[in-house]
């Protein structure tokens, strides 16, 4: 597979090898100021059929306070059985320039010990942002991807996670966030990745189309950009600047290794050194072996089992191999192939290349 793998990788690098290729801006980043905001709440799911928090204490000071809502007070020291409800927190992400009466989905998750949510409904609840003021409101009915069922003697079977559910469209924004992208002198615009060459291929593209000194790269993440105010007028720049070409960057040499899986990816950017590697397998077989020694007639013996150990090692040899200098990714799978190595014998070898200074790239394990 680790073949395969590397092949592919090599016709990928073939494929790109070469000159920066063009992008839109708006594919390597976004504004400043124009982003989503988290939003949560705690609320409480009821409906459910047995599978709840039970009496849990906390469960039943939430019920108690949405029953309060309705002038309903459940007498002192009664506590209701609330294997029918759960208490939740709920997470959504307000997009950026959300209106109030907008819809957005929301993510429900149990928060006590009920074993599912399928069936429930939210009650009404308030989400709030990380100033603490509410910006949506919540309700409706879950739609539960998981399941699980329990048999009487224990046995029980879970599919996926029942105790996480969503609700599409389930709150209303009550409040828009303020961006204040229309007034402020500058726009900025942020690089996903930073990258100096980037950032100034950025600054010149944005300055052939609207003219010499109206954007400059800040540093190696943002490009400062003169608008006029206004949010019509700013609204159709920042549209005209998304769709600009750029040439972006070639990106650092990188190795990424995932150490758990044994992936092994290598950008078109990695090169080696010069270096000989050599790559062998030792094998020590030991085989155990019983036979029964029977005494001759009459000799007085007994009869017993004696133990027979057949120890063998073998090597497997491999001639070393010579990597030129300066490689590209394709030699670098070729040389791979060569001394057929397998993902965790790529690892060693590639560790051994950085450590020697042969492997001109950043070694990253996942």
């Amino acid at each position: 597979m680790i073949r395969q793998l590397l092949l592919a990788l090599a016709a990928l690098a073939a494929a790109v090898a070469g000159p920066a290729h063009a992008d839109r801006i708006k594919d390597l980043g976004g504004f400043q100021g124009i982003r989503a905001n988290q939003l949560t709440g705690y609320g409480v799911v009821v409906g459910l059929p047995g599978t709840g928090d039970d009496n849990l204490e906390y469960t039943v000071q939430s019920v108690k306070a949405v029953a309060s809502r309705f002038g309903l007070q459940l007498p002192a020291g009664v506590n209701p059985g609330l294997k029918n409800a759960a208490v939740v927190l709920i997470t959504a992400e307000l997009p950026a320039f959300a209106k109030p009466g907008q819809r957005i989905d929301i993510t429900v998750a149990s928060m006590g010990k009920a074993k599912s949510l399928r069936g429930g409904s939210l009650v009404l609840t308030p989400l709030l942002g990380a100033d603490g003021q509410v910006y949506a409101m919540a309700q409706g009915n879950l739609a539960v991807g998981g399941l699980g069922a329990e048999g009487a003697d224990g046995s029980k079977i879970v599919v996926n996670i029942p105790s996480t559910g969503r609700i599409p469209e389930g709150a209303t924004v009550e409040r828009a966030v303020a961006t204040g992208f229309a007034d402020t002198p500058f726009v900025t615009y942020n690089l996903q990745r930073a990258d100096f060459t980037t950032a100034q291929n950025v600054a010149a593209s944005i300055n052939r189309k609207f003219g010499a000194g109206v954007a400059q790269a800040i540093d190696a993440v943002s490009v400062a950009v003169r608008a006029p105010t206004g949010a019509d007028v700013r609204a159709t720049l920042m549209s005209e600047i998304e769709n600009l070409d750029v040439a972006s960057a070639e990106p650092p040499a990188k190795v990424i290794v995932n150490a758990r899986t044994g992936t092994v990816v290598i950008n078109s950017a990695v090169r080696v050194g010069a270096a000989a590697v050599t790559h062998g397998k030792l094998t020590v077989r030991i085989d155990e072996n019983q036979r029964v020694s029977q005494p001759a007639p009459l000799s007085q013996g007994q009869t017993a089992l004696e133990n027979r150990s057949n120890v063998q090692v073998s090597e497997e040899k491999k001639p070393m191999f010579l990597l030129n200098p300066g490689p590209k990714l394709a030699d670098v799978v070729k040389a791979v192939n060569a001394i057929g190595a397998s993902p965790a014998d790529l690892v060693a070898i590639l560790e051994a290349l950085k450590e020697a200074g042969a492997l001109k790239a950043e070694l990253v394990v996942l």
